[in-house]
């Protein structure tokens, strides 16, 4: 395995790669590797993703209440160069724009699963072709790469145009604005995570919707993205910057905030509930039809020594008995209550769910099945 470089110095490509393409030839790269894809990294063959119109935007677009913002256009406090001093990047009217030789933006405070909103224009005057093209990026946790680039009317490798995971997943569609025009991109990012011994236990997650038009869900990355191939997981920590490519293309950014997210697997609590015996008698007594004229019909069945309620067009619930009257949806927060009067038993029902109540009175006797 080649020696993996570290994260902020791996780009989508070197500038100079953008015209010396078949330099590739030269560095040993196994053109016969397969991809998760199939498809070879940076494929000229693989299909374009058809061009899409997006509707008119609104921007910028507002930061929610419990956004934490990183650049509202007057300075650069929550931003650093590569080295960890101050961010070389200029402001002009708003925006921020990367200048030559200004290297990564890195904010200053690391991120794990995130919503983030950024606001991007490539240069209003298009200089070069494909890669060489407004070229920037979106690398959450350093790692893994959302791909800026001019990409109207412009062709380049399909897994490194604009919004594509670069080097793994084209965009669905191409939603590009054209050039000079302020672009939104909205990323979702699950990072990857790892157990007490640094192996995967879930890759990394991405979801882009750019121009409001969704060009990425929910994509399982393969490791972390780069140019010419892509490196296998390595742990790292929970929470870790963001970063802005510099590429040697004056790309500018603007409005950009960001929301933590919450864990997406948390679980509740365990609920164990133990199964009252109810005599068979019992049970059959309650079988029947329930729901006269306006009342919410239900079907009480006996299959295999269990009650099953079934309302029309549903599937039927199992009930769990907690005594006598009182039963327990077996898999849902709610419960049947069967009430009885002077004549017969399980004269009526009051199904409780979801903070609503249902009475239906028992139409006729029923039998088991």
């Amino acid at each position: 395995m080649q020696p993996r470089t570290p994260a902020f110095d791996r780009c989508s490509c070197a500038p100079w790669a953008c015209v010396f393409v078949l330099g590739l030839i030269g560095l040993g790269v196994d053109a016969s590797a397969q991809t998760p894809s199939g498809w070879l990294i940076h494929d000229m063959d693989r299909p374009q993703p058809r061009v899409v119109q997006p509707a008119p935007l609104s921007l910028p677009t507002p930061a929610p209440a419990d956004a934490r913002v990183l650049f509202d256009g007057a300075d650069l406090t929550e931003w650093r160069s590569e080295e960890g001093g101050p961010a070389r990047w200029v402001i002009r009217d708003g925006y921020m724009e990367s200048v030559p030789d200004s290297g990564k933006l890195i904010s200053a405070d690391g991120f794990g699963d995130i919503q983030l909103h950024l606001e991007w224009a490539a240069p209003a005057k298009p200089a070069g072709v494909g890669q060489a093209r407004g070229n920037s990026g979106v690398f959450l946790m350093g790692e893994y790469e959302v791909q800026v680039l001019d990409s109207f009317q412009s062709e380049t490798y399909p897994d490194g145009q604009a919004a594509a995971i670069y080097g793994q997943y084209p965009p669905l569609v191409n939603a590009c604005l054209p050039p000079g025009e302020w672009q939104s991109y909205d990323i979702l990012f699950r990072r990857p995570r790892f157990d007490h011994q640094g192996d995967l236990l879930q890759p990394a997650r991405i979801d882009v919707i750019h121009n409001g038009v969704w060009v990425q869900i929910d994509r399982r990355l393969w490791g972390p993205t780069s140019w010419l191939q892509n490196f296998p997981y390595e742990p790292h920590a929970e929470r870790l910057p963001l970063a802005l490519q510099d590429h040697g293309n004056p790309v500018r950014y603007r409005n950009i905030w960001v929301r933590d997210l919450p864990e997406a697997d948390t679980r509740g609590p365990s609920v164990i509930r133990p199964y009252v015996p109810v005599s068979l008698a019992r049970l059959e007594a309650l079988v029947g039809s329930y729901g006269v004229g306006d009342e919410t019909p239900f079907e009480v069945s006996l299959k295999e020594g269990r009650l099953r309620l079934q309302a029309p067009g549903r599937v039927p619930l199992e009930l769990m008995p907690a005594d006598d009257n009182k039963f327990l949806l077996r898999y849902t927060d709610g419960h049947v209550l069967f009430y009885d009067d002077a004549d017969r038993q399980g004269a009526s029902l009051e199904f409780f769910l979801g903070g609503g109540q249902y009475r239906s009175h028992r139409a006729e006797a029923g039998a088991p099945e």
